[in-house]
C-alpha cells in the first residue's frame, strides 16, 4: 500500500505524464512507482498500443481473453475458474464492474463476498494473467437494470447515458471510486498489478442517435472524464465508431474479422466474441458449434486482429434477483467453454485450447509484421501471410489459409504446396508450410455431463440398475414444513392513495412483488345485468409487464404474463363489497435499450373494470392500498436464524398450493462435485439455501419445434441456429455453490407462487461421467507438441509426429472402463458408436491398457499401436467411449 506521501507523489507523476498521440498510449514512468510496492504480481510495466497491437512492456502482443464475471460465481470458485482459463490458453481475464452490486444503496459500498472485486483482480494477478476491467458503469450483460442501481432513476432531472449533469455527476463519482480503489490496491500494470486496460461506457453506439447531439457530447465527455482519472493504462469503448482519438474503439459480435477501428493509430480489438447466447424463460437453449467459433477467432487474427475476448468463457449464475430481462433465466451458462458449475464444456474448451496454442506459435510473425500479405487462392479461398522482414522472406513466416465457402471443401496451392481446406474453415501454418490446426477438424474429446444422485458408479453397476436406484430415491424426502403467504396487506408499512402508482417508484426494486388492494361494490342490478346479457366484468389494462396476478376475495382468478402487453382478464364478483387485488411482479428489470430511467414496471395507460350496468369503472380514480413485497421476504423467513414465521408440518394432502413457503433440511452430498437442486416438480418462485438466494425458478416449457436434429457448423451463426432442449422446461437444475453448504442440516426454503410438489425436489450432483473422442490419421499431431518441435533454423520438424487421442476425466475422477473402442472405420457418435467394416481386433485391449485406472491417457493414431493395418488404403479412425468415476467412493444425498 502507498502512504499518503507516496500517493501524492504518484498524483504528481500522473499529472506530469505525457500521452504521445502517435502511439496513442497512456504511459506512466516507472520512476513514479513507489518503492513500497512489495506485494506486486509483476515487475511494473507500461501498457501502450499502436495500429497493430497492445504493447506490453515494450512488446506487441497477440492476446486471448476469457470473460468471467466475478459476482456470477463465488470467491471459492474464482481460483479454479482462473486456472482453467489459463490452462485453456488465456492471457487476460475480462470482467465488467457491476455498479448496483457495489452500491445498491447510494453512498454505501459493498466489496464483500461475491462483490470482492479487489480479491478477484488479485487472484488474476497471482495467476500470472492480465486483466481488462470494463467499468462502464452501464454493463447490459443480461444483468438487472443493466448494472444501474435503481435509486439512480429517482435523482431529480436525471437522464441516463446522455449529456445530463445529474447523471454525469453520479457516473463520474462511481467510475472514480473504482479507479481510485484499483490504484490504492496497486493493481494497475505500472504498479506491478494485472490491469492492462479499462473500458468506459458500453455499446453506446447503438443508442447514440436516439439522443442526438447530446449523445455525441456525452461520448466526448465520458472519454475526457475517464482519461482525466489518470489510471495510466489504455481506455476502450466498444461498439463506438466515433470514439475519440485517444480511446480505442472495439468490436462486439459473433464475427469481427472485418472490423477496423476508426483510426490507423489504434489496434483491432474484439471485446465480446459471443460464443453462445443468453436464455429466456420458455426459450430453447442456444448452442454455438465450436468449429464455427474457432473459425471466427482464426479469421479475426488472420485479418489483423490482436486482442480477442470470449463473452463468456465462464458464464455462471444469476444468483438472487440479478438476472435482467425481462424473463432471463437464472442460469447464465452461455454455452461457454467452462459451464455454469465450473466444469469444462468439451469439445469447446479443448478445441479452443488447441486454437490458442496454434495462434501463439504464430505470434512472433504476427507482432513483427505491420500488416499481412494477401493472396487469393480461389473463388472463396484466401491466404494471409505474416513475415518479419528482418529475418528474410522464409524465416519467421506464419500463414492462415481460409475457405469461406459454406458447403464445399477446396484444394489450394500455397507457396508450391497443396492443401485441402474443409468448408468454412481456417488452417493455421506457423511456419508457412506445416498445418498445425484446422478450425473444422476437432480432435478434442466430447464430455457428456450428467446431473444425478451422488451414487458411486462402479463397473459392477450397470446403467439401467443405476437409473432404477435413482428413480426410487428421487421421490424420497425428509419432512417438509409450510406457511402460507398472506394475500394482500400484511404489515403496517402499507399506504393508501388515489390512483395507480408506477411499480418501481413504490418498490425501489427491493422486491419483485407489489400488491394493489381496493374494494369494488357490486349491486344486485349488476348481477342481473351480467346474467341477462351473458357478459362478465373484466379487468382491462392498456399495458403491463412482467406478471400480473388477479385475486378476487382472496382467490386467484387469473394471471397474465408478458412485456408491456394488454390485459383483458374476466373476473367474477359477488353481490356487495369485493376485495380486488392486483399483484404486479417483475422478472428482471430491463437491461438494454434507450431511456432506461423511463422504462419502469407495473401498469401503463388506462386501468379499468368493464361490463358494469352503469358503465366502466376507472380504477385510476379510486383509492388503492399498496403493500410492497412478501411477508416472508421481510421476515427473512429463509434465514438460518429463528424468525417469527409459524411453520406447520406439510402433508401430501396440502399440495399443490399457491403463494406458499416451504422449508426442509438436507445433508450435503459427499465429494467435491458441483451441487444442483432439481426443482422440476415446482411451478414458479424463488429458492434459498442457508440464507443464500440461489435465484428465481420457473418450470416453463420451451416450444416443441425449432431445434435441429443435426447441427451444421458451416455458415454464419445466429442465436436461433443449433438450439436444443425443445419441448422441455428451460431450466430445472439450479446451482448451489459448495461453499454455501455445511456437512449436514442445510436449510432449504422455497417460495412457490403457482403450485408445485416440494416432496419431489432433490439434491443432485453435476459431473462428467462419459467422455468420447474420434481421431483419424488425417488429423494433425497435437498442437502442444509443435511448440517444442522447432529446429535450430526456426523451421518445424514433423519427423515421428503422428495424431494422438487424449482422454481425460474431470478433477478427482479416473477412467473406470472403456465402453467402446474401434480403430478402423467406426460409425456414429458419442454414446452411439458402432463398428464399421474395418476394425482392429486389439482396439479395446490397447485403449483399456493405456487408459483404465488413470485420470488421463494418450493413444497414438498409428497402425503399429494397434498391431498392424486392419484395412490397407483406407484412412483409419479411432473412436472411444470411456466411463469416469470418482477416484474415491462417495455416498449419496437426498432431501
Amino acid at each position: 500500500m502507498h502512504s499518503k506521501k507516496n500517493n501524492r507523489a504518484l498524483l504528481q507523476c500522473l499529472a506530469l505524464s505525457v500521452y504521445p498521440m502517435m502511439m496513442m498510449m497512456m504511459m506512466i514512468h516507472l520512476s513514479c512507482v513507489s518503492s513500497s510496492s512489495a506485494s506486486t504480481f509483476f515487475k511494473p510495466f507500461n501498457v501502450s498500443y499502436d495500429h497493430r497491437a497492445i504493447i506490453i512492456d515494450g512488446n506487441r502482443r497477440m492476446l486471448i481473453s476469457a470473460g468471467i464475471h466475478y459476482p456470477r460465481a463465488t470467491p471459492e470458485m474464482w481460483p479454479d475458474l482462473i486456472a482453467k482459463s489459463k490452462e485453456g490458453g488465456a492471457d487476460v481475464i475480462e470482467t465488467y464492474v457491476f455498479w448496483n452490486a457495489h452500491e445498491s444503496i447510494r453512498g454505501q459500498y459493498n466489496f464483500k463476498g461475491k462483490n470482492d472485486i479487489v480479491k478477484f483482480v488479485k487472484l488474476v494477478g497471482s495467476s500470472g494473467l492480465y486483466l481488462h476491467l470494463r467499468i462502464g458503469p452501464y454493463v447490459c450483460a443480461e444483468w438487472n437494470f443493466g448494472g444501474f442501481p435503481v435509486w439512480l432513476r429517482d435523482i431529480p432531472g436525471i437522464e441516463f447515458r446522455t449529456n445530463n449533469a445529474p447523471f454525469k455527476e453520479e457516473m463520474q463519482r462511481f467510475v472514480k471510486k473504482i479507479v481510485d480503489l484499483m490504484r490504492e490496491e496497486m493493481l494497475f500494470s505500472w504498479q506491478g498489478g494485472p490491469i492492462i486496460m479499462l473500458q468506459i461506457e458500453n455499446e453506446y453506439g447503438n443508442m447514440e442517435s436516439s439522443y442526438g447531439q447530446q449523445g455525441k457530447d456525452y461520448v466526448k465527455w465520458a472519454a475526457s472524464m475517464a482519461l482525466g482519472l489518470g489510471a495510466g493504462v489504455p481506455w476502450v469503448m466498444c461498439k463506438q465508431t466515433d470514439a475519440p482519438e485517444n480511446i480505442i474503439d472495439a468490436c462486439n459480435g459473433y464475427y469481427c474479422d472485418g472490423y477496423k477501428p476508426n483510426s490507423y493509430n489504434k489496434p483491432t480489438l474484439w471485446t465480446e466474441n459471443w460464443d453462445g447466447w443468453y436464455t429466456t424463460w420458455g426459450g430453447r437453449l442456444p448452442h454455438r458449434p465450436v468449429e464455427d467459433l474457432a473459425f471466427a477467432v482464426a479469421r479475426f487474427f488472420q485479418r489483423g486482429g490482436s486482442f480477442m475476448n470470449y463473452y463468456m468463457y465462464f458464464g455462471g449464475t444469476n444468483f438472487g434477483r440479478t438476472s435482467g430481462g425481462p424473463f432471463y433465466i437464472t442460469s447464465y451458462d452461455y454455452d461457454a467453454p467452462i459451464d455454469e458449475y465450473g466444469l469444462l464444456s468439451e469439445p469447446k474448451w479443448g478445441h479452443l485450447k488447441d486454437l490458442h496454442a496454434a495462434i501463439k506459435l504464430c505470434e512472433p510473425a504476427l507482432v513483427a509484421a505491420d500488416s499481412a500479405q494477401y493472396i487469393k487462392l480461389g473463388q472463396n479461398q484466401e491466404a494471409h501471410v505474416y513475415r518479419a522482414n528482418r529475418y528474410g522472406s522464409q524465416s519467421n513466416c506464419s500463414a492462415f489459409l481460409a475457405n469461406i465457402d459454406e458447403h464445399t471443401a477446396a484444394s489450394v496451392t500455397f507457396l508450391g504446396q497443396s492443401y485441402t481446406l474443409p468448408p468454412w474453415s481456417v488452417s493455421i501454418l506457423p511456419d508457412c508450410r506445416n498445418t498445425v490446426f484446422n478450425t473444422a477438424k476437432v480432435s478434442s474429446q466430447t464430455s457428456i455431463k450428467t446431473v444425478e444422485f451422488s451414487l458411486p458408479l462402479s463397473p459392477n453397476i450397470s446403467v439401467p440398475q443405476q437409473s432404477m436406484i435413482e428413480s426410487k430415491l428421487s421421490s424420497t424426502s425428509k419432512s417438509w414444513m409450510t406457511v402460507k403467504e398472506p394475500i394482500g396487506v400484511w404489515s403496517e408499512n402499507n399506504f393508501t392513495v388515489q390512483g395507480i402508482l408506477e411499480h418501481l417508484n413504490v418498490t425501489k426494486d427491493y422486491s419483485d412483488y407489489l400488491w394493489h388492494i381496493t374494494q369494488i361494490y357490486v349491486s344486485d342490478d349488476d348481477i342481473s345485468f351480467w346474467k341477462t346479457n351473458e357478459v362478465r366484468p373484466t379487468v382491462t389494462i392498456d399495458s403491463m409487464r412482467d406478471v400480473l396476478r388477479v385475486f378476487i376475495n382472496g382467490q386467484l382468478t387469473g394471471s397474465v404474463i408478458g412485456h408491456w402487453v394488454k390485459v383483458v382478464q374476466p373476473v367474477q364478483f359477488q353481490s356487495g363489497y369485493n376485495d380486488l387485488i392486483l399483484l404486479s411482479q417483475t422478472v428482471g428489470l430491463q437491461n438494454y435499450g434507450t431511456f432506461l430511467e423511463k422504462d419502469g414496471a407495473g401498469f401503463r395507460g388506462q386501468v379499468k373494470l368493464t361490463g358494469f350496468k352503469n358503465g366502466d369503472i376507472d380504477l385510476s380514480k379510486i383509492l388503492w392500498t399498496y403493500q410492497v413485497g412478501l411477508k416472508g421476504e421481510f421476515q427473512q423467513i429463509y434465514s438460518i436464524e429463528e424468525n417469527e414465521a409459524e411453520w406447520t408440518d406439510l402433508t401430501r394432502d396440502g399440495i399443490p398450493s399457491t403463494f406458499t413457503w416451504y422449508k426442509t433440511y438436507f445433508d450435503a452430498p459427499d465429494g467435491i462435485d458441483p451441487v444442483a437442486l432439481d426443482l422440476g416438480s415446482m411451478g414458479k418462485g424463488q429458492a434459498w439455501v442457508n440464507g443464500h438466494h440461489i435465484g428465481r425458478y420457473w418450470t416453463v416449457v420451451a416450444p416443441k419445434g425449432g431445434c435441429q436434429d443435426t447441427c451444421d457448423y458451416r455458415g454464419a451463426y445466429n442465436s436461433d441456429k443449433c438450439t436444443t432442449n425443445c419441448g422441455n422446461p428451460t431450466q430445472t437444475w439450479y446451482h448451489v455453490p459448495r461453499s454455501w453448504l455445511q456437512a449436514s442440516n442445510n436449510l432449504l426454503v422455497i417460495f412457490e407462487e403457482t403450485g408445485g410438489n416440494p416432496f419431489e425436489i432433490s439434491v443432485k450432483l453435476r459431473s462428467t461421467r462419459i467422455v468420447c473422442e474420434q481421431v483419424s490419421e488425417s488429423h494433425y499431431p497435437p498442437v502442444r507438441k509443435w511448440s517444442n518441435s522447432y529446429s535450430v533454423d526456426g523451421k518445424l520438424s514433423i519427423n515421428k509426429m503422428a495424431p494422438e487421442m487424449h482422454l481425460h476425466c474431470q478433477d478427482g475422477y479416473i477412467i473406470s472402463s472403456i465402453e467402446f473402442a474401434s480403430y478402423g472405420t467406426p460409425q456414429g457418435r458419442c454414446q452411439k458408436f458402432s463398428r464399421g467394416n474395418c476394425h482392429a481386433p486389439m482396439s479395446l485391449s490397447v485403449v483399456s491398457e493405456a487408459c483404465q485406472g488413470k485420470s488421463s491417457c494418450s493413444i497414438g493414431i498409428t497402425n503399429a499401436v494397434f498391431g498392424g493395418d486392419p484395412c490397407r488404403g483406407i484412412v483409419k479412425t479411432l473412436a472411444v467411449e470411456a466411463r469416469c468415476i470418482p477416484s474415491s467412493n462417495t455416498g449419496f444425498s437426498q432431501i
